[in-house]
């Protein structure tokens, strides 16, 4: 058998063999909670969904509301994806339905950063996994409005869309590259961005571009 090197995303960074990953986050991908088993039961939930499988992520939220208090009181899920990313929407999903679930409201403002944090972190290169959650539940949170025939509730995701499997928008990649993606494949890993679609890779590109010579100068 050849050597191989460690992944780091498997291991710790003490070198030995314990994984990397928080117990927690192992906890969400052994015993993924409200896992969605039967979509045909939720056929009258509001649902959102975000990414795509040729991508290597793609998730789907199903909220029920209480109209009364427009509070969660329901929420499952599915992920095509990699550990990380069922961890991380299975935490969304209990996020989303504790002490008596979120205000519609509340739900938009949850951030990728907020999930990662219950989870006890992520790898670094793992952190994208977190964000389509809080975007298809932001989709969901859409649809349940447009059911409910509050139309002007309904908000499209800040920014102008750029990729529309991930829905990615420009002001997402503004902030990705002020994070340190200054490259092409550093973009990709953080939003997954134009993997799926690549037809949306020279905008990309040129956003890209624009950001790094507007906050860093011509490299």
């Amino acid at each position: 058998m050849k050597n191989s090197t460690p992944d780091p995303d498997i291991l710790n960074r003490t070198g030995d063999n314990g994984w990397f990953y928080s117990d927690t986050v192992k906890d969400h991908f052994f015993n993924p909670r409200n896992f969605m088993r039967d979509e045909s039961a939720y056929a009258d939930a509001a649902m959102g969904m975000v990414g795509s499988p040729a991508c290597g992520d793609a998730m789907k939220v199903w909220i029920r509301v209480d109209p009364a208090t427009e509070r969660i009181i329901d929420c499952k899920w599915k992920t095509f994806g990699c550990g990380s990313a069922i961890a991380s929407t299975s935490m969304l999903s209990v996020m989303a339905t504790e002490n008596g679930g979120l205000t519609l409201d509340a739900a938009r403002r949850l951030r990728p950063q907020d999930v990662t944090a219950r989870l006890g972190g992520l790898p670094a290169r793992k952190i994208h996994c977190s964000v389509l959650g809080d975007k298809a539940l932001r989709a969901a949170v859409n649809d349940w409005y447009r059911r409910a025939g509050q139309l002007e509730k309904v908000e499209a995701e800040a920014g102008r869309v750029v990729d529309v499997l991930t829905q990615v928008t420009d002001q997402d990649i503004e902030h990705a590259v002020l994070d340190g993606a200054d490259t092409l494949e550093k973009l990709q890993a953080k939003l997954k961005v134009g993997i799926g679609n690549p037809a949306c890779l020279p905008e990309v590109e040129q956003l890209l571009r624009f950001y790094t010579e507007k906050y860093f100068g011509k490299q």
